[in-house]
């Protein structure tokens, strides 16, 4: 079972529209209103096991003041107005769907971020701080960033919206870190981090699985009386991702030596799709699934895009050094 969550985890090209597939046949031939009451267990299944190996610790640690502060400052300064702006442009007449774009924009970073970022040989130990800032402050920012820009458009359940997240971010992110202590205590933190720490995060991928899953079986009927919904949905998510991309990387090759580049441009562009379709799924009762729908195609483009900037980096920032510390440029 391990070896096919951790083949899933690494085909997310294909696992998610596999998954997209599918429930787009089981919407159309089967009965999907029970699915709901699966949504808060996969929630709770995509976001639990990523809590596990989060190391809480990396926000008392100290350095990097500067990247930290610009990266969150993209984060929250520039990209969710890039989203919000978007939404507006492509679909004015449905707020719902641009609330989910809006969704994509908000929550920054996630384990992949430092995945990616130590693909292209960055500076991972930032990366860990940013996937943890990140978090916390987007899990507590996007209530309001919502009910600022879409609370007149649509009617934004905030006091939902804040319940949702302490029970899809925080409660996990407590049960994370106490299972982390538990595992450390009995097994050590040799074998913690050799054996037990990479069985984690595939099993966050079945939940992101079956949520992608559930909210394409609600949407059934919309997609097949409108399928070129689908194409429409991605031309904005392409331009969301483009330009973040030019964005943090202008920033980062002007500011910044090349690890500390790295990390900042995978830990503004990654974004927490996990959590968004938590949120979508679990704060916006029947809604949910139609907002969901353009967070589960963000999947794929989020992917793609990660994986093609590795192979450009060395001819974006040169090649890594072999040997010694980067220190930030002057900017």
């Amino acid at each position: 079972m391990w070896k096919m969550l951790a083949f899933l985890q690494k085909q997310l090209v294909w696992s998610i529209p596999t998954a997209m597939i599918l429930g787009l046949l089981y919407g159309v031939w089967g009965d999907p209103a029970p699915l709901r009451a699966l949504i808060m267990p996969l929630t709770f299944l995509m976001v639990y096991p990523m809590m596990v190996t989060l190391d809480l610790k990396q926000l008392a640690a100290g350095g990097e003041l500067r990247l930290q502060l610009v990266t969150q400052a993209l984060n929250f300064g520039v990209i969710p107005f890039l989203g919000f702006a978007l939404g507006q442009l492509f679909f004015a007449s449905r707020p719902l769907i641009a609330v989910g774009l809006l969704l994509t924009a908000l929550l920054p970073t996630s384990g992949m971020t430092i995945s990616w970022t130590g693909f292209a040989r960055g500076n991972v130990l930032a990366a860990v701080r940013m996937t943890v800032i990140g978090l916390i402050l987007g899990s507590l920012a996007t209530p309001l960033y919502l009910k600022l820009l879409m609370g007149a458009a649509i009617d934004v359940p905030l006091g939902e919206i804040f319940s949702q997240i302490v029970v899809i971010v925080f409660l996990p992110m407590a049960a994370g870190y106490v299972t982390q202590r538990v595992l450390l205590r009995v097994y050590g933190p040799q074998r913690f981090t050799a054996e037990l720490k990479q069985k984690f995060p595939p099993l966050s991928t079945l939940g992101v699985l079956g949520i992608v899953f559930t909210a394409m079986a609600l949407k059934a009927d919309t997609i097949i009386g409108n399928p070129a919904l689908l194409l429409q949905l991605l031309l904005p998510l392409v331009l969301l991702y483009g330009l973040n991309f030019v964005l943090s990387t202008l920033v980062g090759r002007l500011l910044f030596a090349r690890g500390d580049a790295i990390a900042l441009v995978y830990g503004s562009v990654m974004r927490n799709l996990s959590i968004a379709l938590a949120v979508a799924m679990g704060a916006f009762g029947a809604a949910g699934s139609e907002i969901a729908l353009i967070i589960a195609l963000a999947y794929i483009i989020q992917v793609q895009a990660a994986a093609w900037y590795v192979r450009l980096t060395d001819r974006i920032f040169g090649p890594a050094p072999t040997a010694g510390v980067q220190t930030a440029r002057v900017g």
